[in-house]
């Protein structure tokens, strides 16, 4: 009966340390090191809708990831962002967001380790870093910061690495905007206008929000090109402490700025303005002209503007 007793107890609380979801039948090695690669794919040929070329110019903040198990969610779509998400998403402020995920892990030990990886200067172009999975966390999560833009974002939620009885050798995800909820800007160079109540994680899509001020708004594509890409790849023992990005990665890693998507954009004009005076000498038929202006240049072989003049024939009235 003591030994029963005592091999339940041992089961019930190796039972009790296992995270809980679909992470927990992971039976591969305990350790995987991985190097993770931001692309960033945000071109003015891509987007050029509003594209931002000053003040600031398109970039991408530093990335802040973790490697966690089940019990843990740094940000899910259509669920509320935490504080953290939200300081990270306006602001690129970690500070929270680091709170948050060290009291997940203190509280639950859901969290093996946090990474991060420097800023990208333009919206095209890479950065890199290492991280670590564990067997009892093998999941992986991060967001970085699209800048400028109100609350915009692009990151994974609970990627698992591992494969049953195997981890991963590599993995490539095309990243799409997200829109935490907290800032009501339609634009990239919005003003600061808080979301009140707040609004949960949603996508931001070519037709959604269906606004046309939405910078990543264009009605006439089926999906929005992807505006970056991440890539893991699972490090042999020889590669650790190897620098990035000098690893000997894939031969496609390299073609990934090269296969730029050309999004086509149509011209958008004003509304007419008002006609104007009617010119002419007295008592003969004279014209009035109305105008309108461009809003949108057209790019990427988009619709042409059309005229944007236009004139009628008219009577000219207060004649003596």
């Amino acid at each position: 009966k003591v030994i029963w007793t005592s091999l339940l107890v041992t089961i019930l609380g190796y039972a009790s340390s296992l995270p809980v979801g679909d992470d927990s039948i992971c039976t591969a090695e305990e350790l995987a090191k991985y190097s993770i690669i931001f692309t960033g794919k945000w071109s003015q040929t891509a987007f050029p809708k509003q594209y931002p070329l000053y003040r600031p110019p398109a970039q991408w903040s530093s990335m802040l990831g973790v490697t966690h198990s089940s019990d843990y969610s740094m940000w899910k779509k259509n669920e509320y962002a935490s504080n953290g998400v939200r300081d990270f998403a306006e602001k690129g402020e970690a500070w929270v967001l680091m709170k948050e995920i060290e009291e997940a892990g203190e509280k639950i030990q859901s969290v093996h380790g946090i990474f991060s990886a420097p800023a990208i200067s333009s919206g095209t172009g890479q950065t890199s870093t290492e991280l670590e999975a564990h067997s009892r966390h093998p999941l992986v999560s991060f967001v970085v910061r699209i800048v400028p833009s109100p609350d915009w974002f692009v990151g994974i939620d609970s990627l698992n690495l591992c494969e049953g009885d195997h981890w991963m050798e590599e993995v490539s995800v095309n990243l799409y905007p997200y829109d935490a909820g907290t800032d009501s800007g339609f634009t990239f160079s919005s003003p600061n206008f808080a979301t009140i109540p707040q609004d949960t994680v949603t996508e931001i899509t070519c037709s959604s929000p269906s606004h046309p001020a939405n910078s990543f708004y264009y009605p006439k594509l089926k999906i929005l090109p992807p505006i970056a890409q991440v890539t893991m790849v699972k490090l042999k023992k020889s590669q650790l402490g190897l620098p990035l990005p000098y690893l000997n990665l894939p031969a496609k890693s390299n073609e990934i700025i090269d296969t730029v998507s050309e999004t086509p954009l149509d011209c958008e004009v004003s509304q007419w303005s008002s006609w104007g005076l009617c010119r002419g000498p007295c008592r003969k038929t004279g014209t009035k002209i109305r105008t309108r202006f461009v809003l949108l240049q057209p790019a990427n072989n988009g619709m042409p503007c059309p005229h944007l003049d236009e004139e009628t024939p008219c009577e000219p009235e207060n004649c003596i």
